[in-house]
């Protein structure tokens, strides 16, 4: 928006030629979503304290939970989501058509998160909307924005799976792409929202994903650093560098808030959303494998649920003190700040593997 309309006047001003530039925007995104995050967190915060818009607390959960966060405001998703579409609308093209999927995303996600939210907040129950609604929908939102990829973009190798450490390893996988990337998609949404579960334990990793994959979608755009890393080409995919830079941003400022002790929470609102915009990220950038990698935290977390119920219902036995695993760390007598500093270092070592792949081939 304000993108386009700066560069109406580059033959008057010429010095307005700098926001041509991807990485200018991406920083201008950045610094745009923290910022509106930083005015807007306070009065956000004061509003839902007031209010009672509180987050209710598992009671099966750690028992200095009930004690400490009872009573912290939740649906701070509603922070982030301001300052990502500030950031994005401001500084992006938004002739792109990988800018409106990830918007398309983001928000159905975000909305989906808000009614869970809503659902926990009114019925004062942690479990919110049913399992089976939660999935259905994310499903729907998923499907469309791949088929909304698949309609109005120019994306040439979309349907291919490639493998990170291989120069030509790849798979074509038909119409089959539609689930596998719905799959992605709901899969990353479902991660983060399981690992948001301590003060600023997603915010961090998700930072540091968005950080690898602004890279990652800079490179690939790029015809000439494409070619000398050996990864596929696609054209205008840099754009999305300023939605992962408004996420950057937005995240940051809300850090402020969700440091421990936290002022608040992210809620579904954040998390499902921000972990549905990554999926779909690593699917436009053709990098759904390093999605894994860099996002292994999240991955981590998802698993130790699923091996937890798989194990309970085979065995009748449960393989952690309490899943996820953030938690059983917590049953073991872990502080909860060395526990998120230490799963922090994890994410940190695992996207420096990630990018590593872009070299390693």
């Amino acid at each position: 928006m304000l993108y386009k309309l700066l560069l109406n006047y580059v033959d008057i001003f010429s010095f307005l030629n700098v926001f041509k530039y991807l990485t200018v925007r991406t920083g201008l995104a950045m610094f745009t979503s923290m910022i509106v995050v930083f005015l807007v967190g306070t009065p956000f915060i004061n509003f839902f304290s007031t209010k009672k818009i509180t987050n209710p607390i598992r009671e099966d959960g750690p028992n200095d939970h009930i004690v400490k966060k009872i009573g912290t405001p939740t649906m701070g998703g509603v922070l982030i989501l301001l300052g990502l579409f500030s950031g994005t609308l401001l500084w992006g093209n938004l002739s792109s058509p990988y800018i409106w999927t990830l918007i398309f995303v983001v928000a159905g996600f975000g909305l989906l998160g808000a009614y869970d939210d809503y659902k926990k907040i009114k019925l004062n129950d942690s479990s919110g909307v049913s399992f089976k609604f939660k999935i259905t929908i994310q499903v729907i939102i998923a499907v469309l924005g791949t088929l909304i990829l698949i309609n109005f973009s120019d994306h040439s190798d979309l349907e291919y799976l490639y493998f990170p450490f291989f120069k030509n390893l790849f798979i074509n996988l038909g119409w089959f792409f539609i689930p596998f990337a719905a799959f992605i998609i709901v899969g990353s949404s479902n991660a983060v929202n399981l690992t948001d579960g301590l003060d600023g334990l997603a915010t961090v990793p998700v930072i540091l994903v968005a950080s690898c994959f602004a890279f990652i979608s800079y490179v690939t755009g790029n015809i000439v650093f494409s070619e000398y890393l050996q990864i596929p080409y696609i054209e205008g995919v840099g754009e999305i560098a300023v939605f992962l830079g408004s996420i950057i941003g937005a995240c940051l400022g809300f850090l402020w808030f969700n440091a421990p002790p936290a002022k608040i929470f992210m809620g579904d609102t954040g998390s499902l959303a921000l972990g549905g915009s990554l999926g779909a990220v690593s699917i436009i950038t053709k990098h759904e494998i390093v999605l894994a990698i860099t996002g292994g935290l999240f991955v981590l977390e998802a698993v130790s649920v699923i091996v937890q119920v798989l194990s309970f219902k085979l065995t009748g036995k449960r393989i952690f003190k309490m899943a996820p695993i953030h938690h059983h760390f917590e049953k073991k007598g872990w502080p909860e700040s060395t526990v998120v500093i230490r799963f922090w270092i994890i994410s940190i070592i695992l996207a420096m593997i990630g990018l590593a792949t872009l070299k390693l081939r």
